[in-house]
């Protein structure tokens, strides 16, 4: 299979969107709190993880809505590539197909890759289906109390 030859940066296009295994928890909501912002919350320094997701995100299928026009409506919305994403690492969640294969590891079983059916990610428990909320209507000053972990 291609992503046990091929590096992040030798996929094609097609394959990198392929090896995304739909979990949705890269459009849910992090926040990275810093020594003031951690104490005004009563929490410690670092990421944190919500249960608040972009509008975008259909919650029960964990797909974007408008793939294509994301930041037409969603400006801030990062788009994962292989140059960024060993940036991201530490938001991503460790078993995310992109973070494993650049850490050199296969895919999991329910990867749909692996088992050919999207559904085994939801089936297995690892992505964000029915499990957050959408952020319209909450305000940005408002997400540490929607923080999860």
């Amino acid at each position: 299979p291609y992503w046990e030859t091929k590096t992040l940066s030798e996929m094609t296009p097609r394959e990198w969107e392929d090896l995304c295994d739909g979990c949705g928890w890269c459009c849910v909501f992090k926040l990275d709190l810093d020594e003031e912002d951690a104490k005004d919350v009563g929490r410690a320094p670092g990421v944190h993880q919500t249960n608040t997701c972009c509008r975008l995100l259909d919650t029960a299928t964990c797909r974007c809505s408008n793939y294509v026009e994301r930041h037409k409506h969603v400006p801030d919305c990062i788009v994962l590539n292989a140059e960024n994403v060993g940036e991201a690492v530490d938001w991503l969640p460790e078993s995310c197909a992109y973070r494993r294969v650049k850490d050199g590891k296969g895919l999991e079983d329910w990867h749909w890759l692996v088992s050919g059916s999207r559904e085994t990610v939801h089936e297995a428990g690892k992505s964000a289906s029915n499990r957050v909320i959408s952020d319209e209507g909450i305000d940005d000053d408002d997400l540490a109390d929607y923080i999860v972990d």
